[in-house]
């Protein structure tokens, strides 16, 4: 059975140093990261992204999603509820719909961490949350 990753109480955008750059790469940092990584390591998950990022706005209603990605509303529902612990997304009610929206700050912090060459207009120390 896979060891469980700790939840996280800061659900922002991480702001660490790309792994390249870093050999002794933080504790906390590594642990943060990769919390964000495990919500992102599913098929699924990777496809509710991808539908999200290509709509007006970069959200969907969960009514929309489950046919888009052929599951049913319950299991989407699981899906998008993870990669909200993660900080990868938020919801919103809309009367009687969910509506859940891409954070794409945090998606690109995750793109940042684990690139190996970070332009300077990237530099990890200017990160904002």
């Amino acid at each position: 059975m896979p060891k469980a990753l700790p939840v996280l109480d800061d659900i922002s955008p991480i702001c660490c140093a790309p792994l390249s750059s870093t050999p002794d790469f933080p504790l906390d940092d590594a642990v943060r990261l990769a919390v964000r990584l495990k919500a992102m390591a599913d098929p699924a998950r990777l496809r509710l992204i991808a539908y999200m990022l290509n709509q007006p706005d970069q959200e969907a209603c969960t009514c929309d999603l489950a046919p888009a990605v052929g599951l049913s509303e319950a299991t989407v529902s699981h899906h998008l509820k993870t990669l909200e612990k993660a900080g990868l997304v938020s919801k919103e009610r809309r009367g009687m719909n969910v509506h859940y929206a891409v954070e794409s700050p945090a998606i690109r912090a995750l793109g940042v961490a684990i690139q190996l060459d970070v332009p300077a207009a990237l530099d990890p120390t200017t990160c904002s949350a």
